[in-house]
């Protein structure tokens, strides 16, 4: 064990690895941790470097801030129903793309798939036009269905549609990224399964419930814990752009609160307890996704 331990190359894996571990530290642990220390002061824009030591003083404040908790109940609601919805329809369409004979099935990939290549900021401006209620595409569409109710409705000025308006835009967005990783993990199950299956009369749904998700169920696993991620990162943009987190903090999001917070208000210390909340819900949810996977390995 020992001659091993000498001929292994330890300090040329050292000096490989060190250049990672410094730009980890530097821009991920060390933010981090200014960030957890800023959350436990008072620090402001005008008083940053003589900012004192109130504890948990912002965390205890979050919760009685009416616009922190609405907020909050916006980025849940989109959490709950956002990841649910574009793994959904990132399923439908791999199985679509993969079971079809078509064979036109390339150009379809490259069309579901174009609009994650475009960037959150065209994407906000796009359905912007897309929800405009005098000549937006949608209400046109209402309009030429005989829907004179619909057709010029407000999605984005409406309390009730507008973070609404933001979850079809993410889904629109991500829905055909998704799709990609869950063709690469269908193209993985062996063409006989599928093949048996309809000699025994599986219809296409059959096949999907019975053979696809059964034998993907990891991947999707992965899939939901990125889309989860992504709904929160990507509803900063989105809301900005799209609706400016209006009508009266209806589409208001945690991120967009605390850019408020920290940026326009200058509460810095405030800003970065909000901050760190939100890093928290990031990790429970990511480890509670991970867990229901890992018990359903297990079950199997």
């Amino acid at each position: 064990m020992k001659s091993k331990f000498r001929k292994t190359p330890w300090l040329f894996i050292l000096a490989c690895m060190l250049p990672a571990i410094i730009l980890t530290f530097y821009f991920i642990i060390w933010p981090t941790i200014q960030v957890m220390w800023l959350s436990l002061t008072n620090a402001r824009a005008l008083s940053y470097f003589d900012a004192e030591y109130i504890g948990f003083k912002n965390y205890t404040s979050m919760f009685k801030d009416k616009r922190f908790v609405q907020a909050l109940q916006n980025t849940l609601k989109l959490l709950a129903a956002a990841p649910i919805i574009t793994i959904s329809c990132s399923l439908l369409l791999a199985f679509m793309v993969t079971q079809s004979k078509l064979k036109e099935r390339g150009f379809y990939r490259t069309i579901f798939f174009f609009p994650s290549m475009l960037s959150l900021s065209v994407i906000s401006i796009i359905f912007s036009f897309v929800f405009h209620p005098r000549f937006g595409l949608l209400n046109g569409i209402l309009g030429a269905l005989g829907f004179e109710d619909l057709a010029n409705h407000p999605w984005m000025g409406d309390p009730k549609t507008a973070l609404w308006t933001i979850a079809a835009a993410f889904i629109w967005q991500s829905a055909g990224y998704f799709m990609v990783m869950h063709i690469a993990a269908i193209d993985g199950i062996s063409a006989e399964i599928y093949e048996a299956a309809s000699i025994d009369g599986a219809g296409p749904f059959r096949k999907l419930f019975s053979i696809t998700l059964p034998l993907i169920k990891n991947i999707v696993g992965i899939t939901f814990i990125f889309s989860v991620s992504g709904i929160l990162d990507a509803s900063f943009t989105l809301s900005s752009v799209m609706t400016g987190g209006g009508p009266n903090g209806a589409s208001t999001v945690l991120l967009s609160y605390i850019y408020k917070q920290g940026i326009t208000n200058g509460e810095y210390g405030y800003a970065m307890a909000i901050t760190a909340f939100t890093l928290a819900l990031a990790i429970g949810l990511a480890a509670y996704s991970r867990f229901v996977t890992n018990r359903n390995e297990k079950i199997d």
